[in-house]
This record gives structure tokens, sequence and C-alpha cells, in this order.
């Protein structure tokens, strides 16, 4: 979006110090920052005939530009207002106010005619105030300056790359406003009413005749047509009683002649309406920058004693934008590569479409800030630097992932470089333990996101550094492999012996064991034998005890059997006695 500008007061654009032109940088700085197309409206006149006052109003404003009361000058070389255009969106109104012409304390005219040219050359609608009427000194002192050819005129030229065209010379000059202050005569001719268009292209018709009083009559009106084919002419009444003028600035509309407040209301519409943006010729729209660069090349072709040409300021203009264009280009490029790579890049070959997006959009940067880019020289430059920046570009990103990755394998293996140091690795099967946690790091290396196209470079360098370390390692193992396989053997060797002395220790053992089970049988034998000679003696015993026992208990049951026997026949012969005998009964 273009930058809109609001200046609250003018400021001095081309300072005038003892006849001297310098342009001020804090009004090129805002010109500058115009991206905007500009329409440019300059005023030149004699001093004290009321030019400010019609800037400012232009401006909308009833201050601004110096007015000035008395009799001496006093806006200095020209200055330069910006504002946004009342008619037009998107444009800048850019106001110049000239210091008056014919001041009594210039040494000559020179300092004049360098003013008058550059409001010329600058502006696209050039107005010029002149008071009471068109007379023959005013026409002439337009033609001082339009007659200058080499400092006005457009020559066509090879470079410019356009065939010749003198209508397009001319299409570069301003478009004419002549204004006409305090205006006191009537607008009659040949006893006809006219328009201020009509006195105006009435005044300025050649007459017929050639002798050489015609000729010098009709020069400078002829000269005046060439160069400015669109005229517009504006009377103004005195805007007030003379006492007042002095306080013009000040006083509100009411306190003015109402036909002069409707005459500025008529100029300002038109200004408005018809100025058109300032064009060079080709149709090159000037903006801001543009302005800016015109500025520079006519002020210094003044001030070094030349005369400015048309094509020569557009030549150096081309020269500024084209290489202020290949700047913008070379920075839209440095700014969206810097916002869309993040080095180190992945792959050669997404940086190198981020290259060429931005490269596109550079060269576009280009081609809508420049113009007459002769046989396109400015565009190979940009290529050529645009070239550079890829070489740039990929070197820093080689360099980056190249940093990226040593840092990432300093990090990685890191702690394996200090377990080596402290001989973790120094021993028998250390070499195969190392091989395998190399591998493992660099599988944790591979899995590590952006690390650049030098990854697989970067880490064959840094084994192939660590392959000392890694042979090392091997002969350390071997070495040591060796004398550890030696005292395997021995105690091998040394353990089959033991093993031999134990086996027959054992065999002897259990010989012993089994010599003392059969002792311990035998005695076992032994004892059982005596315990079963115990049993059976025991058992004899027992048995001659129950025989003994069974004889007894027999002849106890005889005896009792006998014994009951004796007892019966008693009992019965007792029963046999007492039945013989009561008496024994009783």
């Amino acid at each position: 979006m273009a930058l809109e500008i609001h200046m609250s007061d003018p400021m001095c654009l081309i300072e005038n110090f003892n006849e001297q032109l310098k342009v001020n940088q804090e009004a090129l700085e805002i010109l500058s920052a115009i991206t905007q197309p500009v329409v440019v409206v300059a005023i030149v006149g004699l001093y004290r005939t009321g030019k400010s006052y019609l800037m400012n109003k232009l401006a909308g404003k009833n201050k601004g530009f110096s007015v000035a009361s008395t009799v001496q000058s006093h806006t200095k070389g020209i200055w330069i207002w910006c504002v946004p255009h009342p008619n037009w969106p998107n444009h800048t109104l850019v106001l110049l106010d000239t210091e008056g012409l014919g001041d009594v304390e210039k040494a000559d005219n020179k300092n004049d005619i360098q003013i008058f040219a550059l409001a010329l050359l600058l502006s696209s609608t050039f107005v010029y105030n002149t008071v009471n009427k068109i007379d023959q000194g005013a026409i002439d002192l337009l033609h001082n300056v339009t007659e200058l050819t080499d400092l006005l005129k457009a020559r066509n030229s090879p470079d410019l790359d356009r065939v010749e065209d003198p209508a397009d010379s001319a299409s570069f000059f301003p478009d004419l406003v002549w204004t006409l202050r305090d205006f006191c005569l009537g607008l009659e001719i040949d006893g006809q009413l006219v328009t201020p268009d009509e006195y105006l292209e009435n005044s300025l018709r050649p007459k017929q005749g050639s002798d050489q009083r015609v000729q010098n009559f009709n020069l400078p009106r002829l000269c005046i047509q060439k160069f400015f084919p669109k005229k517009k002419c504006f009377i103004f009444d005195l805007p007030a009683h003379q006492k007042k003028l002095a306080q013009l600035e000040t006083l509100p509309d009411d306190e003015l002649e109402p036909e002069f407040v409707q005459q500025v209301t008529e100029f300002c519409s038109y200004i408005f309406s018809h100025s058109m943006t300032k064009t060079l010729p080709g149709g090159i729209m000037v903006n801001g920058s543009r302005l800016k660069n015109l500025v520079l090349t006519y002020v210094n072709a003044i001030s070094s004693g030349d005369l400015p040409c048309i094509e020569n300021a557009v030549l150096a203009l081309a020269q500024r934008e084209n290489s202020a264009a290949v700047q913008k280009a070379i920075a839209h490029y440095d700014q969206q590569m810097g916002q869309k790579v993040q080095l180190p890049m992945e792959t050669l070959q997404e940086l190198l479409d981020l290259h060429r997006t931005s490269e596109r959009e550079a060269i576009e940067v280009f081609m809508k800030n420049s113009f007459k880019d002769v046989d396109q020289s400015f565009q190979k430059e940009l290529e050529t630097l645009l070239d550079a920046k890829q070489n740039d570009i990929c070197k820093r990103n080689s360099e980056a992932s190249s940093d990226h990755c040593s840092a990432l394998l300093k990090d990685i293996f890191g702690p394996l470089e200090e377990a080596v140091k402290q001989g973790i690795y120094f021993k028998p099967g250390g070499h195969n333990l190392f091989i395998q946690k190399t591998e493992e790091l660099k599988a944790k290396y591979y899995r590590e996101p952006r690390k650049g196209i030098q990854a697989e470079e970067v880490l064959q360098k840094y084994l192939k550094s660590k392959e000392s370390v890694s042979h090392a390692i091997l002969q350390t193992d071997q070495a040591l492999t060796e004398k550890e396989k030696q005292k395997k053997e021995a105690q091998v060797k040394a353990e089959a012996a033991e093993a031999e002395a134990q086996r027959l220790a054992a065999i002897r053992r259990q010989n012993e064991q089994m010599m003392q089970e059969r002792e311990r049988l035998h005695q076992e034998q032994v004892r059982q034998m005596e315990i079963a000679q115990q049993n059976w003696l025991a058992e004899q015993q027992k048995m001659q005890e129950q025989q003994m026992q069974e004889q007894a208990a027999q002849l106890s049951t005889t005896f009792q059997a006998q014994n009951r026997s004796l007892l019966s026949e008693l009992q019965h012969a007792q029963r046999t006695v007492n039945n013989d005998d009561p008496c024994v009964l009783l």
C-alpha cells in the first residue's frame, strides 16, 4: 500500500543562498517516501504578486507558504508542500512555490531564469502569475526561458529507444495556467465580450507579415504556443480593499470580495480536476522518488554550469531509478530468503527452489520499479548479483551444514571419545564393543533432522579421523586377547588338572564311602543277626514260657476238673449221707 504523506507545513526544497542553488536533504527524504504518482503544480511570477496565497488555497489552508506584505521578496528558492490529492485517491499533490522574479536585490536575472526553468522542468501544471494584464513584458519573460532550447527541448536519442516525435517532446512540458491578478480591464476584443481563455489566445496570436518587427513580435508567441499546447487563463479581481491586503491570509472569506472568492474557488477546482500526473517522455509516470531524482539531476546540472536537457535528465533518472530498482530487488530477495531460509537446508534442491522463487519475485520488483533499461544492462546486472547471491547462499548453506553436523557429532560422539580416553575399550573384545557403540551413535546421528547437504561427508570425515583410534583399540584388543587366550588355556589346563584331582579325590572319597558303607552294612548285618538271635532267643524263651504257661494252665485245668469232680463226688456223697441221715442235714 502506498505511503500517504501529510506535511503540516511547507518546507524549502531548493535553497537559494547568495544566488547559489542547494537541495534540502530533508525535503528529498520526504519525496523519497512517496510511492504514489505525483501531480506537481508550480507557480512562477514577479515577486509581490500573490503567488503564495494561491498555493495555500490549493493546499486547503489559509497559511503555509509565506505571504509577503512588504516590498521585499519573501520566498527564497523553491518551497514544497506535499498533500493528499483532494480528487484523486492514491495520488499526492505536490505544490511548488518559487521565489519572486525580478527582485531588485539580485545582481542579474540569471538566478531568476534558473528558478523559472526548474519550475517548468519539475511541474505537470505550470502557473504563470502576472498582474493586471497580459503584456509584452510578461510574454518576453516566459519566452526568455522557453527559447533556451538546450535547457528545455527534449532531444531524441537512440539510447532512449524511441522514434523521433516532436509531439512527444512537447508532451513533456507542463500545462500552462496563466493567472492575472488584480485584473481591472474589460474582457472585450473588438467590442465583443471574450472569455479569459480567448483573451490569452488572442494575446499569443502571431501577426501576419514577414518583416523583422513582425518576426520579433511573433517569435516569443510561437515559442510559447509550441511548448504549451494546452493553456488556461484565470482572472482575479482585487481580493479586498487596499488597506486590508496586508492581512490577506488572515481575512475570512466574508471580508473578501465575493467575485475574488468565487474566482479562487474556480481556479482550485480546475487545478484539482485538470492537472495531470507528472509524466516523462515515453509515458513514464513520476512518483516521489523519481521527482527527487529529477530535482537532483536538474540542480546538479545548473550548479555545474551546464544547462539541463530533458533527454539527459531522463537518462540520469533511468540510471538512478534502475540502480535503485536493482537495490530494491536485491533487498526484496534478501528479505524473502531471510524469512524463508533456515540454514542448513535439508537438501540442495529445497534451497534452490526457494532461491528461484525469491529470484523471480526480485526480478518482478525490478521490472516494476525500473524503466528504460537500455540493452537490459541493469537487469543483467541484477541477474549477475542474484547468481552471486545463489552461490553465496549455497556456500553458506554448505558451511552451516558442516558446522551444524560437526557440532552434532561432537555432542553425540563426545561420551564415546571420553570413554576411549578413560581406556574403557582397551581390553579384550573392546574393539567389537567400540564398533557396536559407533554404529549405535551413527544411527542416532542419522535420525537427527535438518543436518543439511554435508551430513554424510562430515560424518565420513569424522569417522576417518577416528580410524587411528579404532586401529589402536583393535591392536590392543588383539594383544590382550592373545594373552587372555594363553591365560585361558593355562587356566583351562589348571582347571582340568584340578578337576582330575577332584575326580580322583572324589573317587577315593567314594571308595572310602563305599568301604564305610560296606562296613556299616556289615556291622548292621551283625547287629541285625544279633538282634535276630536275641529275638529268636527271646521268642524261644517266650515260647517255652508260653508252653510252660500252657502246661500250667492245663495242669490247673486238670486240677480244677479233678477238684470239681472230687467236690461233686463229695457233695454227692454228702447228699447221700444227708438223705440217709436226717440229722446229718441238721
